[in-house]
């Protein structure tokens, strides 16, 4: 069967806006391929202009790569057509020499896996990448063997990152769009200064510019403000973006709305006018820190929530920015050692699908502005016109109500077809008051027009935007004359011309059209929705009132379809992208590139893909049973050609009318109930994990730390000349061990010890097996930071050996590298004991101990070379599935370490799940006991270290784990490193599994957890 394309210009002004010799400057006109050009306006991909719409997606912050279908058809199904991921080269390259691309650090399966999902890729691969991630991205080994600054054009530094490049050409030259792939654009390192970085840049972009390589995509860069980076000059990029962060990320007081940015448009048209206004990153959310007093993603969200979207984004888009990239739409999981020290493992970001992969009310509000933005390619060529505050003379504000919030507009008009964007707002941004006013507009037939017409006015509540649009096509042949009503999907459905209104149920809405056809169903009588047809010579004005709720047909015929829904209802409708059946295009999944095809389905949580074979409709999608499920009503407008339905694969009876296109039905379900171990109630196995400090312990094959020099340029404080920096000996990551040997005389009586491990550490000290104290560092809400401590230990008598070796045991928790910022070198931490010295005499032997094998040999090449650290219990693999525990003692985690000692001790317990085939069930583990105890957890799920939890700090409680880390449908292993920091205190961790949603439908989940 074949639908019609819903492309909504008549088919002269189609092509007469896509001739570039007509229509656009030769001069702006910049081209990369036969795929890939730009202009002023937008990009032009495979010869359509491209309003770039795009959300923020790190693959590495997901490790389940057979779960990112999951988000990519999320972030598709909100009518977004791109994704930028960031790639960590610490991941890739986590040794010299050595490049690895399987498993999560793959870049084949993310780049099939959008391709499939018909999603661009705008690659930011660094090297440096900042993204709140342990040296900003760079490995660690980079931190310490590289003599030179960073990021700069010195030759070692060069070395380093040349062999990671090269190998992310290799991989990402047979997916440009040129070879049928998803990747368009390639970022230059990140938010740089180019006074600095120009030398820098230019030697990075030589390389991908080397024709023999084969990159044929723009090269970009992300200006961290109105900086004029990277524009002209030395290491200038392709196409220029500038990041934006409205609400910024100071966590110190969340009831401050900052108002809107006024200078984007004058910037832009100043600083880089004959390319397209790119916002690489459009703040979608912020990280939080640690501390008990922290924000907590839950505000950030609500900070950043759908009211920030509908002022900000839409004043964006009247800055007539057509390359817009929201960070983060996914922010996943920091595991492992993957966060730099000022944030911890959660990387949610209050972002609009949560780390567990839940939809949020932001992610709605984005899916009705991407379904206009794909509805609505006349605005994609627009021209700002002109705003309130400069003299704008086609139109006006006029308030209807004296004492209302003055309201402000934007107009941006495609001179090629007349259409018209008035994008309206409140004057003030911030201000939570309702505005009531009428809009002077003039239409494309130069008619003036103070619009409503029938409607008492236009409104807006506080801290609220919406479009105005005026002479805007539907489908083939029908365009509005003006709506004050938002516009959720314009196309083409089987030849008919389909429009889709919506807004909310407190306000008046109304649109002024030319009715066509032979009605099959008029004009619907209703006591809300009034019709007037003499009101202008030419055109039907349908006025909405207010307090309808609810989803009706305004309009209905041969030619014609006018739909309507408050915006709650809406909200549950959706619009896949139908593509050719067995089409072999690469791009036959891309909207208006390789498909035009559509339907509107209503009612389910998500629709993921729609699928047309000859008179059947397949639907994939996911039904929300989190409160119970009893069916689901679902309203499908498609062809009448259309004569059978499937959901997931079952069938699905419609209620049809030979008239019209409007079918509904119901998808039967099932209760489901959801079972989870209760971790009280199993049985835990314990063993102690710190031998190193008992008598007997040989440390034999740990590193000598002996080195006199190091590439870090922070200098050791005090010693004896020996550098105790642990990524010097590649030990970076994590928790790492040292043991200071020294002869005792029987007048020591203190060591002073200055150890650095970041914000919010904690490292523990031993004499001999005697508990001397922990050093905190400290971090609450990025402030009162302690990433270093400088103490006296006091050292006991009673545990001194005269005349025999003694050993100072150092447990350290290294919380990350920090990024290069604002110095490169900051991301050369010294991380480890930059000062040791006993009252009297000296050390005679240094030992080191971390992850097994450092960055140079650990073993585990699946979870990759952050996952674990040097705890004796990690090295011996008891966190990894499959340990033999069975001579261990039983006891429960709950119960802490033996005797409320200071130590650390591992406890495992395995339990099986069992969970319903064809339900993606979102699981957290969680701690129910409140803040305040003085431990650290390393939380093992399947071998994946998936949490760090600080008790004394926090303020993570909760841990989302995904299934392929958990085995939905078998046995799992849970190891938790208890390391507790204070003796004779409390220590009682009460860890638990919680259900965070139910949903019917999902995507199949490959397992990789080796044992």
């Amino acid at each position: 069967m074949k639908f019609y394309s819903p492309i909504i210009l008549p088919l002269w002004a189609w092509i007469f806006s896509l001739v570039l010799p007509e229509t656009l400057s030769q001069s702006s006109l910049k081209t990369f391929n036969a795929d890939l050009q730009f202009d002023n306006y937008t990009l032009i991909l495979k010869g359509q202009r491209v309003f770039l719409h795009s959300g923020e997606f790190h693959t590495f912050r997901l490790p389940v790569p057979s779960l990112w279908p999951d988000i990519l058809d999320k972030m598709k199904a909100a009518g977004f057509n791109a994704i930028s991921v960031y790639v960590h080269m610490g991941l890739v390259n986590p040794s010299p020499g050595v490049m690895d691309f399987d498993g999560f650090r793959s870049l084949s399966a993310l780049y099939e896996a959008a391709r499939l999902a018909g999603l661009w890729i705008v690659l930011r691969p660094g090297p440096y990448i900042n993204g709140e991630t342990t040296a900003g991205g760079l490995p660690h080994w980079v931190t310490s063997q590289v003599k030179s600054e960073l990021r700069t054009t010195a030759a070692d530094w060069n070395a380093a990152w040349t062999p990671y490049i090269q190998a992310i050409i290799a991989q990402t030259n047979q997916s440009q769009i040129s070879n049928g792939g998803p990747v368009i654009a390639i970022q230059i390192d990140n938010e740089y200064d180019q006074e600095e970085g120009g030398p820098y840049f230019a030697e990075i972009e030589a390389l991908y510019r080397d024709a023999s390589h084969g990159i044929n995509v723009p090269l970009t860069h992300n200006d961290p403000g109105m900086l004029d980076g990277f524009i002209n000059g030395t290491g200038a990029v392709d196409l220029y973006g500038m990041d934006a962060y409205p609400q910024g990320l100071d966590p110190s007081n969340l009831s401050i709305w900052n108002p809107i940015e006024m200078g984007y448009h004058t910037y832009h048209e100043e600083a880089n006018p004959s390319q397209p206004w790119y916002s690489p990153e459009f703040q979608s959310g912020a990280f939080d820190g640690w501390g008990p007093d922290s924000t907590g993603y839950e505000d950030w969200r609500a900070v950043t929530d759908a009211d920030f979207e509908s002022v900000f984004y839409l004043h964006t888009w009247a800055s007539n920015a057509k390359l817009v990239n929201y960070y983060m739409l996914f922010g996943g999981t920091s595991w492992g050692a993957l966060p730099y020290p000022y944030v911890y493992t959660s990387y949610d970001y209050g972002a609009a699908i949560t780390e567990a992969r839940m939809l949020t009310e932001k992610y709605t509000e984005l899916k009705l502005q991407g379904m206009f933005l794909r509805s609505s390619p006349e605005f994609y060529k627009t021209d700002w016109i002109g705003t309130t505050s400069s003299n704008l003379t086609e139109g006006a504000i006029v308030p209807s109500i004296p004492s209302s919030s003055p309201a402000f507009v934007t107009f941006l008009k495609n001179l090629d077809v007349g259409a018209g964007f008035w994008i309206v707002r409140q004057n003030d941004s911030t201000s939570l008051a309702l505005s009531s006013f009428k809009l002077n507009i003039t239409t494309a037939a130069n008619q003036r027009l103070t619009i409503p017409l029938v409607a008492s006015s236009i409104n807006l509540d506080g801290r609220e935007s919406k479009v105005i649009t005026t002479d805007y096509a539907f489908g083939l042949k029908s365009r509005t004359l003006y709506s004050t009503a938002s516009i959720f999907f314009s196309g083409s459905i089987e030849g008919t011309d389909t429009l889709f209104l919506y807004g909310d149920t407190d306000q008046e809405h109304e649109v002024a059209l030319n009715i066509t056809g032979n009605a099959t169903f008029p004009i619907q009588t209703h006591a809300q929705i009034q019709v007037s047809s003499n009101v202008l010579p030419s055109a039907t004005i349908i006025t909405v009132k207010s307090g309808f709720k609810g989803f009706v047909p305004l309009y209905e015929s041969d030619t014609q379809l006018i739909l309507f829904a408050d915006r709650d209802t809406v909200s549950t409708f959706w619009a896949p992208t139908v593509a050719s059946e067995h089409s072999s295009d690469p791009f036959a999944n891309y909207w208006s590139i390789g498909t035009n095809e559509t339907v509107l389905v209503g009612g389910p949580y998500l629709v993921r893909s729609a699928m047309v074979s000859g008179t059947e409709l397949a639907l994939r999608g996911d039904l929300n049973a989190t409160n119970g499920l009893q069916g689901t009503s679902l309203t499908l407008i498609a062809p009448s050609s259309v004569q059978s339905l499937t959901w997931n694969g079952e069938r699905v009876s419609l209620e049809t009318n030979s008239r019209s296109k409007i079918r509904t039905g119901k998808i039967s379900s099932t209760q489901v109930f959801i079972q989870v171990p209760d971790l009280e109630e199993i049985e835990w196995k314990f063993n102690n994990s710190l031998p190193e400090i008992q008598a007997d312990f040989d440390d034999s094959d740990w590193v000598v730390a002996n080195h006199t020099t190091t590439n870090i340029p922070f200098p050791m404080y005090y010693g004896d000349g020996r550098i105790l920096y642990g990524c010097d000996y590649g030990f970076c990551e994590n928790v790492v061990l040292w043991r200071g040997h020294f002869n005792a005389t029987g007048s020591e009586n203190s060591v002073n010890l200055s150890i650095n491990g970041g914000a919010a550490f904690a490292a523990s000290v031993w004499l001999n097996d005697q508990f001397l104290n922990t050093s905190f560092g400290n971090s609450t809400n990025n402030a009162n930071v302690i990433e270093e401590t400088d103490e006296k230990f006091d050292l006991p008598s009673s545990a001194l050996l005269i005349g025999q070796d003694n050993v100072i045991t150092i447990v350290q928790d290294n919380m990350g590298i920090n990024e290069a910022k604002p110095i490169n070198d900051d991301a050369k931490s010294p991380r480890g004991v930059r000062g040791f010295q006993i009252n009297t005499g000296n050390f005679t032997e240094w030992k080191v101990q971390g992850k097994l094998g450092g960055y140079t040999n650990y073993t585990d090449k699946v979870r990759g070379v952050l996952n674990e650290g040097g705890l004796f219990g990690e090295r011996q693999g008891w966190h990894l599935p499959g340990f033999d525990t069975s001579s261990w003692i039983s006891r429960n985690l709950s119960a802490g370490l033996p005797s409320s000692e200071a130590g650390i001790g591992f406890f495992i317990a395995k339990f099986n799940l069992s969970m319903p085939q064809g339900y993606d069930i979102p699981m957290s583990f969680t701690f129910l006991e409140p803040l305040g105890q003085p431990y650290r957890v390393y939380m093992f799920v399947n071998g994946w270290m998936m949490g760090k939890r600080v008790a004394n700090l926090g303020p993570q409680w909760k841990f989302p784990v995904h299934e392929g880390i958990l085995n939905y449908h078998g046995e799992n292993t849970i190891a938790i490193a208890l390391w507790s920091m204070t003796p004779d205190i409390t220590v009682a961790p009460q860890l638990r599994i919680a259900v965070d949603g139910i949903f019917k439908g999902g995507v199949n989940v490959t397992v990789n957890n080796p044992s």
